[in-house]
């Protein structure tokens, strides 16, 4: 069985389950890679769901935010499963059961390991040789990130534009001293992002074989302070001096009165367009190999996006800036024929904007707690979302679903109840969550996607993210104690009838 022609994954009925890796249940901080991975997906397939959707995987600053990354490449070592190293003889038990300070720590005695490993027993050679292969398929991106990373650990994690001048620079000479002299910190990133993508491709393969396609999400910018932008500075609208001129973010709206500013570089898009696009398609290509469906988060910024001079501390002062999403898509469409896009599409979109999204076929996203403003035209509303759609109940980004519910204002709610009368019948008592868990899998979107905290009934304390907040987001974690067989019996049942 193969998941990957947009065929078989974008144009059925399918329903599936938003988890980020961290919020798996684990013996350590975060979720991992480990044996709880393969268990939920036995449960998807247990409640009829066959897509997984995640957010980015890549590789955090120190506030663990999946969206501001050190590489549009590399994987999270945080996500490596230390049992999966025992069980190959790279970590011991007493080395995983100890005072543990850093899972870095141990990825480096792993390493150690593996290199004094001989070459003459089978299975020692087999990952020797995969090692090496897996160096050399991604030399475009590894050899840069593992100098970036080893660097800045050299330099007490000072960001890249605060290194000495020659490093920050790229001094051929400098760094060819560096290499040499961080040769061992050096190979153990690039042994670290070795077990990474060989513990994530083998439980892609563990999901295909169970029909359940992964779902990754990429930020459509990279943060400042990551190897993509000291290693390609002439990609990025940077100063003479390498600093930003101007950042990523959104304009003011009912949101937010002085908008949102990222601080994201923007992208120098003649510069990308020069050379093809060549940084872009690489970065899909691995989002490719890792995910069967990607979602790009933020796409009205491939058609314009709000440049914000990096001198103003809110987005008030920004202006629109086009983008050559056409060219840029028609690229990765050519280069990657089976790639399968979603676009995040929310906010307020421009006929432009929507025109780029259909031009290329890709599904947009409809969040249903956006559904009850009053509005008959209100895109959100059930009856007003196509077949090419992803539907939600709510993303990592929204409350949960009940306690949305719960806080809701006497107009929403008293739109919510009369929606709900009229598709049920007169004197229906609400029930939260699963009337709107019901709501996104009846509809005509062809995925629904149901975040696991609504599956479990859970309220706001069990949030993932809060936008516009800097603390308290990225933590959340479920317990298997915390579903209980009447809700898995509700949700396998609701998927089964609605044909998903």
């Amino acid at each position: 069985m193969t998941l990957q022609t947009q065929a078989s994954l974008l144009n059925q009925r399918q329903a599936g389950v938003l988890l980020h890796i961290s919020s798996l249940p684990s013996a350590f901080y975060t979720g991992d890679l480990g044996v709880e991975s393969y268990r939920f997906i036995d449960f998807l397939r247990e409640i009829g769901a066959s897509v997984w959707q995640t957010l980015p995987i890549n590789m955090p600053h120190a506030d663990n935010s999946p969206y501001q990354c050190l590489s549009a490449h590399a994987g999270n070592p945080d996500f490596i499963s230390l049992e999966s190293l025992q069980a190959q003889g790279l970590l011991t038990k007493e080395d995983c059961t100890g005072l543990i300070t850093s899972k870095l720590d141990l990825l480096d005695k792993a390493y150690l390991n593996f290199s004094k490993q001989s070459d003459s027993l089978p299975e020692d050679k087999k990952l020797h040789l995969a090692f090496a292969r897996f160096c050399k398929k991604q030399a475009s991106w590894l050899d840069d990130f593992s100098l970036f990373l080893s660097l800045r650990h050299h330099f007490n994690e000072a960001g890249w534009s605060h290194w000495p001048e020659l490093y920050k620079n790229r001094d051929k000479k400098t760094l060819k001293q560096a290499q040499e002299q961080l040769a061992h910190e050096i190979a153990v990133v690039k042994f670290t992002q070795f077990i990474f993508f060989s513990q994530w491709l083998a439980l892609k393969k563990y999901a295909t074989e169970k029909n359940i396609a992964l779902f990754g999400d990429i930020p459509i910018f990279v943060a400042y302070d990551s190897a993509d932008v000291w290693a390609h500075s002439d990609l990025f609208k940077l100063n003479a001096d390498k600093t930003v001129s101007v950042v990523a973010g959104v304009p003011p709206d009912y949101f937010s009165e002085t908008g949102q500013r990222w601080g994201n570089p923007h992208y120098n898009w003649d510069a990308m367009q020069r050379d093809g696009f060549g940084w872009w398609i690489s970065r899909m290509a691995t989002q490719s190999e890792l995910f069967d469906i990607v979602r790009i988060d933020h796409f009205r910024g491939l058609e314009a996006a709000w440049e914000i001079p990096a001198t103003e501390e809110t987005a008030i002062n920004g202006e629109w800036v086009l983008a050559p999403g056409d060219g840029l898509l028609a690229a990765i469409k050519q280069a990657l024929p089976e790639i399968n896009l979603v676009a995040e599409d929310l906010g307020i979109i421009t006929v432009e904007v929507e025109a780029l999204r259909k031009k290329y076929h890709l599904p947009g996203m409809k969040i249903l707690q956006f559904a009850f403003s009053g509005a008959s035209d209100n895109p959100y509303l059930p009856e007003n979302i196509s077949e090419n759609s992803v539907v939600y109940t709510g993303t990592h980004d929204n409350d949960t679903t009940l306690s949305w519910y719960n806080n809701l204002d006497d107009y929403q709610r008293g739109n919510l109840h009369a929606y709900l009368t009229a598709t049920h019948a007169e004197g229906y008592v609400p029930n939260m969550p699963s009337d709107l868990i019901d709501m996104a899998l009846e509809s005509k979107a062809r995925l629904a996607i149901i975040p696991m905290q609504d599956i479990l009934q859970l309220n706001g304390q069990h949030r993932m993210n809060t936008p516009g907040t800097v603390t308290g987001n990225w933590h959340w974690r479920f317990g298997w104690q915390q579903l209980t067989s009447a809700q898995k019996e509700s949700i396998r049942t609701v998927i089964s009838r609605t044909g998903r």
